[in-house]
């Protein structure tokens, strides 16, 4: 997929107001961060060890202690990934410092909390770019929610497979590097997030686009399991056709060999300088490995695997938005009539518009829709649409475009985003938006100020809509999202 450049126009790293200096006592040591008015913050705090040298391509080790105490005030950098050469932010919004050394993460504490909800946050970017320090959380600490942005190391840093390095890792996992990476952020929390007055028994994990799709793969990885005790997927798709480590090594040594890398050993790989190795062309996310990672979200949920816990899953209505501008109909090839038959009024409107339909559908809703009917056997699960746009975008956007959601979740534009140009109505759409997910993470249902959210039933098939005039709505799309989920699932490898 093409992943358009819009955290960086939504600006969502803001600048803290700082008013002085706080600490907190982790495992590793003593940290002194920054007061604003709205939080604490803590910033670049390392949650596992440089995973440089021999620690390349090797599951994420514990961090090494400090003495005395470690600043806390400044962003850490990002995880090797490509960056544009002007300086400013990337497709996943992230620009300035990269280094092989950014496995850390910063906490935004509300003032005198004690045993508060925890959310963390895995971010989006195609699992190629991206960054925890772009986001803000100073606004869910405000209203009491203790807010982690973690790193994870991405592209073939963070998903790579090689017969050499799945031989030097014997009993280990490989391959999923950037799936242990969030886990292991996940353990850090768990040991280390009373120190900031939060509860390691309340924990959220939620993410959007490639961090939806990561927060899938955790619900699916047994290894994850009491980790956390809710989830949030936003954008996340959630039909994964299966692969295995055989096939990714494979992918990955041609890659290797066309961008004319010849290391074969596991010493001469790590050798390679990282810029090389960042450079590899591939698609890269969690997969199948046969270790860490048994089997794709899809077959979990399939099979009765998938966690059992409070779920909130959604989509927009402008997803397609990663199809880039142009005409998308030609990428489809010709269609039967049936599907025509199905998509009536946008295959009237032309093949764009119907490529543009079949994708969102395909690729985002109807997958969202088949994961809340799975989870609703279970805990409850809530299914949202989100269709919302700013009203200073309206003249050149119809629909929310992917990623749009961010800031009305995090209820946070941005110091690219004056305020002057948020009206008030996109104030009470993040207002209702925020206080969904604070609610969720507070109680393990989404208690909305003043709108009601029925928990997600196949039967009933309900969905809150976030737009212009929000609510709860039935059967949307039911007959296209019936088609392609009668289209895709025999595609996925699943258990008959």
């Amino acid at each position: 997929m093409r992943w358009a450049a819009i955290l960086a126009a939504l600006g969502l790293a803001g600048a803290a107001h700082a008013q002085a200096p706080v600490k907190a006592k982790v495992e590793s040591g003593v940290l002194v961060g920054e007061a604003t008015d709205r939080a604490n913050i803590f910033r670049n705090v390392p949650f596992a060890a440089p995973p440089v040298g021999k620690l390349r391509w090797a599951p994420p080790q514990p961090a090494a202690k400090w003495s005395g105490e470690r600043d806390a005030t400044k962003n850490g950098p990002s995880c090797p990934q490509p960056m544009n050469v002007d300086g400013t932010p990337n497709s996943g919004g992230a620009n300035g410092r990269m280094s092989e050394d950014c496995l850390q993460l910063n906490v935004f504490a509300p003032k005198g909390a004690k045993a508060a909800p925890v959310m963390v946050w895995l971010h989006g970017g195609g699992h190629r770019t991206g960054a925890g320090w772009i986001y803000d959380g100073q606004n869910f600490a405000r209203d009491g929610v203790v807010v982690v942005t973690i790193n994870y190391r991405l592209g073939p840093l963070g998903y790579f497979a090689h017969p050499a390095l799945t031989k030097d890792a014997g009993a280990n996992p490989t391959g999923n590097f950037g799936l242990m990476d969030q886990i292991a952020a996940l353990k850090w929390v768990q040991k280390n997030i009373a120190a900031f007055g939060g509860d390691p028994k309340n924990v959220t994990v939620f993410g959007e686009s490639a961090g939806g799709m990561s927060t899938l793969a955790i619900l699916a990885t047994p290894s994850a399991r009491g980790l956390y005790s809710k989830a949030i997927v936003e954008s996340g798709l959630g039909w994964f056709q299966p692969s295995t480590l055989a096939a990714k090594e494979q992918q990955y040594v041609a890659a290797l060999e066309k961008s004319g890398i010849t290391a074969a050993t596991a010493e001469e790989l790590r050798a390679v300088p990282w810029e090389k190795i960042d450079a590899v062309p591939g698609e890269y996310g969690p997969f199948t490995d046969g270790k860490l990672m048994t089997e794709t979200a899809t077959q979990a949920m399939a099979a009765g695997r998938f966690a059992d816990v409070p779920l909130i899953i959604g989509f927009n209505s402008g997803e397609d938005s990663l199809l880039g501008f142009g005409n998308a109909g030609g990428r489809m090839g010709a269609l039967p009539e049936s599907v025509r038959t199905i998509y009536k009024d946008e295959s009237a409107a032309g093949d764009d518009i119907l490529a543009r339909a079949i994708f969102n559908d395909r690729v985002f809703g109807g997958p969202a829709r088949w994961i809340a009917a799975g989870a609703s056997t279970g805990k409850p699960a809530w299914l949202y649409h989100f269709s919302y746009v700013a009203t200073r975008m309206r003249p050149g956007i119809a629909r929310a475009f992917h990623a749009a959601e961010i800031p009305y979740v995090f209820e946070y534009w941005g110091r690219r985003t004056p305020m002057s140009v948020v009206s008030d109505e996109d104030k009470a759409v993040a207002a209702l938006m925020h206080s969904c997910w604070v609610g969720f993470a507070k109680t393990g249902a989404p208690a909305c100020s003043g709108q009601a959210w029925p928990a997600y039933d196949p039967k009933t098939d309900q969905l809150l809509e976030f737009g212009s005039s929000s609510g709860v709505r039935t059967n949307f799309r039911k007959i296209q999202l019936d088609a392609q989920q009668a289209h895709m699932l025999p595609t996925l490898g699943l258990a008959k």
